[in-house]
């Protein structure tokens, strides 16, 4: 992949397709995962497309129109996609990686149309991951769309967890929905009284079975819980008033209101009865963190959708932007290239592509992940119930044992193999427990930030595509529906918990010694890379790493210039800056890796014979701009940290102490050469009158600080080549063929 001269180099020939991203994402060998995919695109660039173009996002209220895309997706085979075969679903096994996939899809065309579907799979999922035998067993099923010669409706679900105004946006601890119990007859289920209203709640004008977060407010049910709720139980059971969104109108939101009575039975999970109380055996809290550690990855994937999906028709834009003028005649530049005679807006293109193969890797390699881990922690989980271990403390102190055998395998790892004990690294290579303890930690950075940086980012981005469409980009009728993607990506920034929730769960996780550990494995494994392939920017990402690592160590272990902790939980303009520098970094590897499978893998496919090497050469290209990025950003973030604490000196005896006298200076000379300049580029100079220079105060010290700027200036140097790669991804960007009209309508 090491990039030839720019005179004989591959040339991208066309935007990449399937096969491309097949192997990108891996997913190369699932040709069931492929015809979901292509299936799930029919519908975007179809049904969705066309409600889109005829103005269906005008109106608040939830049409017959939109309603109709149900049973496309029913049809489509999207709504089973997210259920196991032994209840009319489509695949065995975790769902993550197909589950996002068919969310990218929708997406490219409207975040509504993907908010729609996933909506349903959000309401089932704390059934899915915390409910009985029975309870998984009775809505899955409902859940599943009815076949042929079956009289019933297929369930719709939704999920109840925000409260109404003045209150939603507070904690997700802090609920107003209430549990009471309404009647306990000796020998009898209890049976309960559910009191919820709900904000922003997505499937609310169909959805049958609502799955609710609420608090006890009884003494005779311990704590918080989730609840299933039924449209046929006694009560009220009102949708409420639709939600006056200026987004994802494909979507169905209002703000429902309960007083509903239902068995113990519906409480998600389960209880038991301790000396007349009803325990639940999951608070609300942890059915929710079983929840969204898995959902808020596909969101941020649908951000990164609509950046990709935003590419082509800024191209064509582009080109046909003087057509019809008296001076764009054909053949010339002006006519077949338009605007893209300008470097400017080729390079603001080539930032917005690279962000979107980014945000895509990052999303799709957690995706991949969970769907490793979930086996993982469901073996953990069986192996400790029949140990007896029960209660989260319990299990938390149990699992501590375990990481100390993570680290022991971790760090065997990078062992030559002659130096590990060869038994004991199989065995804790074999060891579910030791195995779920080393992917965790991974999973629980990977998820929010592919939320945070996907969405928060990713926003950013797609204000820059917009305004790469000129006026046009913020009409109605723009191609690729691009003002409407930008502004739905706003509201996707705050699903599943805004900015601030990922950002505060990332200062945790990130400080994880498992992750850490892993993390400087990958600075080790890029910087081996970089050897091989030093076009992709690996060396400087490793850097970037590398001083985001030394940072974080520094202020884990510094106080600020009044004395107190700089990391510490509530020191948020420490640590979310952190979260968020990671964050890039993560991203931008995660690209690198991408592109290096499909060096590997690509060229064993015939197909993709012609067009390989100028694929690759360009997504390389885009690598190094990713890497040049992000490095940017992460020495911009730990320089401020490293020395944005420490108090500027004054010009009094205190701050004068390190500065020099010309005259002291002259008289050094002799017994030091050099001194002076060394004196000039790092203190201050009084002059002979003692005056010091024009400025507010003496130079700050940065005595102690020399690894930091030895790294600092190592990652400049590692810049070298960056702009050429944008060059050159920018020329691509002027010869790539596109075809003549976007497949979905305007």
């Amino acid at each position: 992949m090491t990039q030839p001269s720019t005179a004989s180099k591959a040339v991208l020939q066309t935007l990449p397709g399937d096969e491309i991203r097949q192997i990108l994402w891996r997913y190369q060998d699932r040709f069931d995962y492929q015809m979901l995919v292509q299936s799930s695109r029919s519908v975007a660039r179809g049904p969705v497309a066309r409600l889109v173009a005829q103005g269906a996002r005008n109106s608040h209220e939830w049409t017959e129109a939109k309603h109709s895309l149900l049973k496309v997706y029913d049809e489509s085979g999207i709504t089973g996609a997210f259920l196991d075969p032994a209840y009319g679903g489509l695949f065995e096994g975790p769902k993550n990686l197909i589950m996002s996939l068919v969310a990218f899809e929708l997406a490219w065309v409207d975040g509504g149309a993907a908010t729609a579907s996933l909506a349903g799979n959000l309401g089932l999922a704390p059934i899915h991951e915390c409910g009985t035998p029975e309870q998984v067993a009775r809505y899955m099923k409902m859940a599943s769309p009815a076949k042929p010669g079956e009289n019933r409706k297929t369930m719709r679900a939704a999920f109840a967890l925000t409260e109404p105004l003045p209150y939603v946006g507070v904690e997700t601890g802090l609920l107003c929905g209430k549990a009471r119990v309404a009647e306990w007859k000796d020998g009898q289920e209890p049976l309960l009284e559910i009191d919820k209203r709900g904000r922003f709640i997505t499937n609310m004008d169909y959805a049958t079975v609502v799955t609710a977060a609420v608090d006890t407010d009884d003494k005779r049910i311990k704590s918080s819980c989730m609840v299933i709720l039924e449209e046929g139980d006694p009560g009220l059971f009102d949708r409420g008033t639709a939600t006056k969104k200026l987004v994802h109108q494909l979507s169905s939101t209002r703000d429902p209101n309960f007083q509903l009575k239902v068995p113990a039975s519906r409480i998600v999970g389960g209880y038991t009865v301790k000396e007349g109380v009803i325990v639940p055996n999951y608070t609300h809290s942890e059915v929710i963190e079983a929840v969204f550690k898995r959902t808020r990855v596909t969101v941020g994937l649908m951000t990164a959708a609509k950046l990709l999906s935003a590419v082509e028709p800024i191209i064509r834009y582009q080109r046909q932007r003087f057509r019809g003028g008296t001076a764009a005649t054909p053949g010339t530049p002006r006519y077949d290239l338009g605007i893209q005679t300008k470097e400017d807006a080729l390079h603001r293109l080539v930032d917005v592509w690279a962000m979107g193969e980014a945000g895509a890797s990052l999303g799709f390699a957690t995706t991949r992940l969970y769907d490793e881990l979930d086996p993982l922690e469901r073996e953990k989980n069986r192996i400790l119930d029949e140990r007896g271990v029960q209660g989260a403390r319990a299990r938390m102190k149990e699992m501590a044992k375990v990481e100390r055998q993570a680290m022991e395998y971790l760090i065997m790892t990078r062992m030559p193999q002659g130096r590990r004990n060869p038994s004991m690294f199989e065995a804790l290579k074999n060891d579910p427990l030791v195995q779920f303890s080393v992917f965790e930690p991974v999973a629980n950075v990977l998820c929010p930030a592919t939320k945070l940086w996907n969405t928060g980012q990713g926003a950013n981005s797609l204000r820059e595509a917009v305004s790469l469409m000129g006026g046009y980009g913020i009409t109605e009728d723009c191609p690729g529906f691009l003002g409407h993607k930008w502004m739905d990506a706003q509201l996707e920034a705050t699903y599943e918990g805004p900015e601030a929730v990922q950002r505060r769960q990332l200062s945790i996780t990130m400080a994880q010694p498992l992750f850490l550990e892993q993390f400087k494995h990958w600075i080790m494994d890029l910087k081996t890379l970089a050897a091989d392939h030093p076009e992709t920017g690996a060396c400087g990402l490793g850097t970037a790493m590398q001083m985001w690592l030394w940072t974080l160590s520094h202020l884990q272990e510094s106080v600020d210039a009044t004395g107190h902790k700089l990391f510490s939980s509530n020191r948020q303009g420490v640590t979310f800056p952190m979260a968020d520098a990671l964050c890039w970094l993560l991203a931008s590897r995660q690209q690198i890796l991408d592109v290096l499978e499909l060096e590997q893998k690509g060229a064993s496919n015939p197909s993709l014979a012609e067009t390989l090497p100028g694929t690759l050469a360009f997504l390389t290209d885009l690598c190094q701009v990713q890497a040049a990025r992000a490095a940017g950003e992460v020495s911009r973030i730990c320089a401020e940290l490293v020395f944005g604490y420490n108090r500027h000196p004054r010009w009094d005896s205190e701050g004068c102490q390190s500065c020099f006298n010309e005259a002291d200076l002259e008289g050094l000379e002799t017994y030091v050469p050099g001194i002076g300049s060394v004196a000039y580029g790092y203190s201050d100079v009084l002059d002979m009158d003692d005056n010091h220079p024009l400025k507010r105060g003496p130079c700050a010290n940065i005595s102690g600080m020399e690894p930091f700027l030895s790294l600092r200036a190592k990652l400049d140097g590692c810049l070298t080549g960056c702009r050429l790669a944008k060059d050159r991804a920018a020329e691509s960007l002027t010869r790539v063929m596109i075809p003549e009209a976007l497949d979905y309508p305007q």
